[in-house]
């Protein structure tokens, strides 16, 4: 007979066994519960708002206290109701999202932020920062109202549509424009709105072409990505950059009592167009607010298009 051996407790010795699944990388580094919904905010993201700059920059009236108060206020208001969108984005595409290389960091998609939670935070911050619009002006309540619809019919509709799909999201860019407007009180000319939108579709189209290049990833996670080609979306960023230039040399043109500080800036916006889309056709783009923060050769022609544009505005006057 064989007899069991009993082992006392400081001869006992744990061996693993290699069916146990190795833990999830999320418990592993414990983030803090702040960092965590910060990142589920998407700071980085933040930046978009600043277009709410545009209308008043360009009219001139940013440096006036009142307006640059109400400006201020109004991207504070715009950033929390753009979190909002993101946190019920990342809820709703949890799920593709734990294919994606990139996204699955993200803290719902992870598992660092439960669903429940992210939904909580988002009306949370959806209501303040409708309240902070409304403490600006009515009207900016209404347009925070119109961005927030927007976002969610691209969610339910529009994101599963070709080429809406991206007149969607870029009518988002657009909003943030006008907001900047109603902010301010000051009014939008048409040629304003009609460079704004070019522009806004050139960023989205893309974002998306860089998206359906990407051989690194293993699947297309977007619906109405798969029907898109190569050639479409090459045909849609070729006509919005010629939009936006002919646009903008138009308005440009038709200020010469400024001087010919707006002409000039034409030259740093042709060249940021074909630098973005020779990024572009490297693969890069899918992350735009990226790729313009990152890249130096971008920001110093965004620094001289600045310049020239403040040089129209207080100089030629």
């Amino acid at each position: 007979m064989s007899s069991v051996q009993i082992l006392k407790p400081e001869q006992q010795t744990w061996v693993p066994r290699e069916a146990e699944p190795p833990p999830a990388r999320a418990d592993t580094s414990h983030p803090g519960i702040l960092r965590v919904l910060l990142r589920a905010c998407r700071p980085r993201q933040w930046s978009k708002n600043l277009l709410l700059l545009a209308a008043p920059g360009a009219a001139g009236v940013i440096a006036v206290p009142l307006v640059g108060r109400d400006v201020a206020v109004a991207i504070i208001g715009f950033c929390l109701l753009s979190s909002a969108t993101y946190l019920l984005n990342d809820v709703r595409d949890r799920h593709q999202d734990r294919l994606h290389p990139r996204k699955r960091d993200r803290p719902v998609a992870a598992g660092q932020l439960s669903p429940r939670a992210a939904l909580a935070l988002a009306a949370a911050l959806g209501i303040c920062g409708l309240a902070l619009t409304a403490a600006v002006r009515l009207e900016l309540a209404g347009v925070g109202c119109a961005y927030l619809a927007l976002t969610a019919s691209y969610s339910l509709w529009w994101r599963r549509v070709i080429l809406l799909d991206i007149v969607a999201v870029a009518g988002c860019f657009v909003v943030r424009a006008v907001a900047g407007g109603v902010a301010a009180d000051v009014p939008l000319s048409r040629w304003f709105l009609v460079v704004t939108s070019c522009c806004a579709v050139f960023v989205v189209a893309g974002k998306r072409y860089a998206e359906l290049v990407d051989s690194a990833r293993p699947a297309l996670t977007r619906v109405a990505l798969r029907r898109y080609s190569s050639p479409v979306l090459r045909a849609v960023l070729a006509a919005a950059a010629g939009g936006a230039l002919v646009a903008y040399g138009v308005w440009a043109f038709r200020r010469p009592e400024h001087g010919p500080w707006y002409e000039l800036s034409i030259v740093p916006f042709v060249i940021w167009l074909g630098r973005y889309g020779m990024l572009l056709r490297r693969g890069h783009g899918e992350a735009p607010e990226e790729l313009i923060l990152h890249d130096w050769t971008l920001l110093l022609l965004s620094l001289a298009w600045t310049v020239l544009f403040l040089c129209g505005i207080y100089v030629g006057r």
